[in-house]
């Protein structure tokens, strides 16, 4: 199964590991370490092969995918041998990564972006096409009136009014052009009923939003222990040190109140309650795509005699995420194909805040995750 994978952000840290590492599973040159549907649980005839993978995607950024690459190799990112290795396959890719269009209304810029997306498929003969969103975060938008209904929406995108933020317009011209969608980010995307609505007439799936490769991957695996033990979380504070372009973004006040909201959920919907604490990202722009999570969690047990845990995770950003995005866009074309539309709370496994999703504990959407996987050789194109 041919499967295009579209980058929103295609020049970004993520994007570009994300494709230096497609390119060197596909060559033999790597292994598989990191991407989750490579378990036995989850290795499927239905998912997409890593050779069956074309990537492209949009930018407004403009250096060069092999200067990008060449710069992650030089912060310890990806391999330089790999980054060497691939010239020529990374200059094929750069063809790929188109400027993001832009039209006179909301209206004409998603028609633009969704006939990128056709010519991609064409060119290519793709059976599917996998569109993800790895750019910055946005604010979280003020809302809107035609948010909630279709034919509103419709409208109001004609007009020169800026009605969707751009992970939503990007949805919007995605489902559009058949394609499914994923947001990566903890940007607004598909999640909007007027876009749930244009998804399910569509017949596309999509799933998201902000991709769990950190401390809140800690929190899914040990806020259940607590609530399984017994014991009261009485405080549940992080403090989140990044570099990079993600980290200059978040210094944003409007991003960073989107991003730590995020990061926080996954405690009142684990727990049942929410503890005191609160969740801090501070820029270090020295880190460059690493970055440190330092918590401290206070809780009580029996007779509330008061106890504490801290921990302390320091992970390179791009290098967690990457696998992950691949394994999205093989999983949620294989959604596609056997006929899923609309949200796969399914893929909560991967994601902070997933939409759909009634599980928050890590072992529970493990499971959903390959139920999940069973139900897909069904399908067919």
């Amino acid at each position: 199964m041919r499967t295009g994978v579209w980058l929103v952000g295609a020049r970004g840290s993520v994007a570009v590991t994300s494709i230096v590492g497609a390119l060197a599973l596909r060559a033999g040159m790597a292994e598989p370490i990191g991407c989750v549907t490579e378990l036995p649980e989850l290795r499927s005839p239905a998912l997409p092969g890593f050779a069956d993978l074309v990537m492209g995607g949009h930018d407004i950024a403009p250096t060069p995918l092999v200067k990008k690459a060449e710069a992650l190799a030089a912060a310890g990112v990806v391999p330089a041998r790999l980054v060497d290795a691939l010239h020529d396959e990374l200059a094929a890719v750069e063809r790929e990564v188109h400027q993001l269009p832009a039209g006179g209304t909301q209206a004409e810029t998603a028609r633009l972006v969704a006939a990128d997306l056709a010519a991609f498929r064409t060119r290519h003969r793709l059976d599917h096409v996998v569109v993800i969103n790895v750019a910055n975060t946005e604010p979280l938008p003020p809302p809107h009136p035609a948010h909630a209904d279709l034919a509103a929406l419709e409208r109001a995108l004609a007009s020169t009014e800026a009605v969707l933020p751009p992970s939503a317009l990007v949805a919007y011209a995605a489902f559009h052009a058949n394609c499914s969608y994923v947001d990566f980010t903890p940007s607004t995307g598909a999640r909007l009923p007027a876009l749930d609505e244009l998804a399910h007439r569509m017949g596309t799936p999509y799933g998201g939003r902000d991709g769990k490769t950190g401390e809140t991957l800690l929190k899914s695996v040990l806020a259940p222990m607590f609530a399984l033990r017994n014991l009261r979380v009485r405080s549940w504070s992080g403090i989140n040190l990044l570099g990079g372009g993600d980290g200059a973004n978040l210094a944003e006040p409007a991003a960073n109140a989107a991003k730590t909201a995020s990061k926080q959920r996954v405690l009142a919907e684990t727990l049942g309650y929410q503890p005191q604490g609160t969740t801090r990202i501070d820029f270090v722009d020295d880190l460059g795509d690493f970055k440190t999570a330092w918590d401290l969690v206070t809780f009580s047990g029996f007779l509330d005699t008061a106890m504490r845990l801290d921990f302390t995770w320091h992970g390179c950003d791009s290098a967690l995420a990457a696998p992950l995005v691949l394994d999205l866009a093989r999983l949620t074309a294989a959604a596609h194909r056997a006929g899923r539309s609309g949200p796969l709370p399914e893929l909560a496994f991967f994601f902070k805040d997933p939409i759909g999703a009634s599980a928050h504990a890590l072992t529970d959407q493990w499971q959903a995750l390959v139920e999940f996987v069973g139900t897909l050789g069904a399908g067919t194109d």
